[in-house]
């Protein structure tokens, strides 16, 4: 059962000010996605080289309110206070052809997958049904897209590249466990804390202005 990166996902309490830490931080400028109905979010997306993309995404104030919450935890306080001081990283997906099987697979509940639509787009998406970030955001969301191609060939190019994505995490050897589960464990680098260590995921970017680097909330 096959995965691969799919994306990153950073929160903001507005796209403007996500488009603007990004700007400021990438050197660059994301264009607008679109709105997520159900959910009540909308987003900006840019490539990140290959079949790989970042997403910003926001709760849209006009939006209708979800009968559920949202999803990568946009309704937690504390996800909230998080991102109202600063944009942040708050983590990351993978896509695979058989859903279903890799969410039975997962160490750690993953949700249950819904089908999501937005404009032309459609995909099944695994979604704790709390909203939560699955373990804090180390372990990432799944995602099954039913498009004919990947759609990150229709994104922006703003000549940025992922290196490489690194999770550093104080239990390493369960995060490796959980992350082999789902076939996960090959798309980043594990890097062990110290017992009292808090676990952080780390984006290296290649971009205009150099290399950069997104960081989860520590």
């Amino acid at each position: 059962m096959p995965t691969a990166l799919d994306h990153l996902v950073i929160g903001a309490t507005t796209l403007q000010q996500g488009v603007d830490y990004v700007r400021e931080v990438m050197g660059i400028d994301m264009p607008f996605g679109g709105i997520h109905h159900s959910m009540g979010t909308h987003n900006h997306l840019v490539r990140l080289g290959g079949e790989v993309f970042l997403e910003i995404i926001a709760i849209n104030p006009e939006g209708k309110p979800p009968a559920c919450p949202r999803w990568y935890g946009l309704d937690d306080p504390l996800v909230r206070q998080q991102i109202a001081r600063e944009p942040t990283l708050l983590t990351w997906v993978i896509n695979t052809d058989n859903l279903h099987d890799l969410v039975s697979d997962a160490t750690v509940p993953a949700g249950t997958p819904e089908q999501v639509v937005r404009d032309h787009l459609s995909w099944y998406f695994a979604i704790p049904e709390d909203g939560r970030l699955l373990a804090a955001g180390m372990l990432p969301y799944m995602i099954q897209w039913q498009t004919s191609h990947h759609p990150s060939h229709d994104m922006a190019d703003r000549d940025c590249k992922l290196q490489r994505l690194e999770i550093h995490h104080p239990m390493p050897d369960w995060l490796t466990q959980s992350l082999r589960a789902i076939e996960a464990d090959s798309h980043v680098e594990v890097v062990p804390l110290a017992a009292d260590g808090t676990a952080k995921l780390v984006a290296i970017i290649e971009t205009p202005k150099g290399i950069c680097r997104l960081e989860s909330a520590g």
